[in-house]
């Protein structure tokens, strides 16, 4: 399980950089075991301020509005995974070598001797979606578990509060693996590689350098995408522990060492006895919740690593029944007049709108927002097909209005040119119009919502609320 890394916090000064949900967790824990904690962060606003009052008054020292100058004898910076690597306070930390580490590195040095081994995810899209299954399906074997990393509990609380796991689903961003040089897991899953964070990590290389960290040292299984080389690719460069298996899953009927689906069944051909020839039911493609196609790739990777820890088949099955998506996820708002409307609000980047146009076959879309540097030609070029019409909104609709107009020019677009409250249920509107019986009003925006909603949740509330209106009146 790993031992608890021998360290003598007391007296030790550690750099906190970040206030935020990661860094005032930290800074509690480090003053906890006695270090002289030091709280840094770029911003001096109202909750930065609230925060900063809360750390003080346990005697840790915060410095507001300077996050660039490294504090006199620092001897290890704990940073906030969303600082970015070329930050002047890093740069000089490397000058005066001093070592960084993120808060799931923390957690992980600060594990107890016998610690719940991890079970880590990583991947551009449907990270929290399949750790939350994985956790379901754990939890349907009897083992003590939580959904632990960038949600549900904190890493932090899992490895040092009272309560005990068996073992922990945990979900890692690129960026929280650049900071966790150390991680060791059980197994992981990379589940796709696409173009993302690609101004914070600097490259495609550097971005896919990060997710690929997660399977350094692997004990059991490096679980990676069939359909997406890149995740084998990254397997086959990790440097793992001896034994330490690659396995594959796909969509399609699995090779030996892989998890797929056979005519509605999701099947097992890694974790069986003489796996060239036999292969084990694990469920129904009808028990995942919704049984779209990236979905279901979703819970063959959880299924990949609950069997890689040792679960039933029946808890596999169990757990995916019991399983419900977070909101904004392909979710079915409501049928209007034999139009069905889906409010897929996450897909905030074009790999997870792709996935999300893979579902339906005939769809008027409703995309657009912040498109954060990306392009759309790819997207459209392989969605074309399924397209009935597209209804654009947000600051960057231009990209992809230009993106149709060569890929799909027989599509009819609807050119969306406001931002204020009432543009969610204009767009809604114009999709009905253009909607016919079995088609479905597909919300999935290839972009962030910044320009126009405070989230992808308040986009998704605006959708859901604007479809409801369309019902009530119909």
């Amino acid at each position: 399980m790993g031992s608890r890394e021998v360290t003598d916090w007391q007296g030790k000064r550690v750099t906190v950089a970040g206030l935020g949900v990661s860094g005032v967790p930290a800074a509690k824990v480090l003053h906890g075991l006695g270090a002289t904690v030091t709280v840094v962060n770029d911003g001096d606003d109202e909750r930065a301020r609230a925060q900063a009052a809360e750390l003080e008054a346990l005697g840790v020292t915060v410095r507001l509005g300077d996050g660039a100058t490294l504090p006199d004898g620092t001897e290890l910076i704990v940073t906030a995974p969303g600082w970015r690597p070329d930050k002047p306070l890093f740069n000089a930390a490397r000058e005066a070598g001093v070592e960084i580490w993120g808060d799931v590195e923390l957690a992980w040095r600060l594990r107890g001797p016998d610690s719940a081994p991890w079970l880590c995810v990583t991947g551009t899209n449907g990270k929290t979606t399949t750790v939350q299954m994985l956790a379901s399906i754990l939890k349907a074997a009897g083992l003590r578990t939580a959904a632990v990393g960038n949600i549900g509990v904190s890493l932090l609380d899992a490895v040092l509060g009272d309560e005990e796991y068996d073992v922990l689903a945990v979900e890692l961003s690129s960026y929280q693996l650049h900071w966790a040089p150390s991680l060791r897991a059980h197994s992981a899953a990379v589940l796709n590689l696409a173009p993302d964070h690609l101004d914070w990590h600097g490259s495609m290389e550097a971005y896919a350098r990060d997710k690929g960290r997660v399977y350094e040292g692997n004990r059991v299984a490096c679980v990676y995408n069939v359909a997406d080389k890149a995740t084998e690719d990254l397997v086959r460069e990790a440097d793992v522990e001896e034994g330490c298996r690659a396995i594959g899953f796909t969509l399609g009927t699995p090779a030996p060492s892989q998890l797929g689906v056979v005519e509605g069944i999701l099947v097992d051909r890694a974790f069986v006895e003489d796996r060239h020839k036999n292969a084990q039911e694990l469920a129904e493609v009808a028990d995942v919740n919704p049984p779209a196609p990236h979905n279901i790739a979703n819970a063959l990777a959880a299924a990949a690593l609950a069997r890689a820890f040792g679960v039933p088949p029946q808890a596999v099955r169990d757990g995916l029944r019991a399983f419900r998506p977070d909101a904004h996820r392909i979710a079915h708002v409501a049928d209007v007049a034999g139009v069905a409307y889906v409010d897929d609000s996450k897909a905030t980047n074009t790999h997870a709108a792709e996935a999300s146009l893979a579902a339906y076959e005939s769809i008027v879309w409703i995309a657009g927002g912040l498109a954060k540097g990306a392009t759309f030609d790819e997207l459209v070029a392989r969605s074309a097909k399924r397209l009935r019409g597209a209804v654009l909104i947000g600051a960057d609709r231009a990209l992809i209005r230009e993106a149709l107009a060569r890929h799909a020019p027989e599509v009819p677009v609807v050119d969306l040119d406001r931002t204020d409250t009432g543009a969610m249920l204009a767009a809604v509107q114009e999709a009905r119009r253009l909607a016919e019986p079995g088609d479905t009003v597909l919300l999935a925006p290839a972009c962030a919502s910044m320009d126009m909603f405070v989230n992808y949740n308040k986009r998704g509330d605006a959708f859901a609320a604007a479809v409801r209106e369309l019902e009530a009146g119909a």
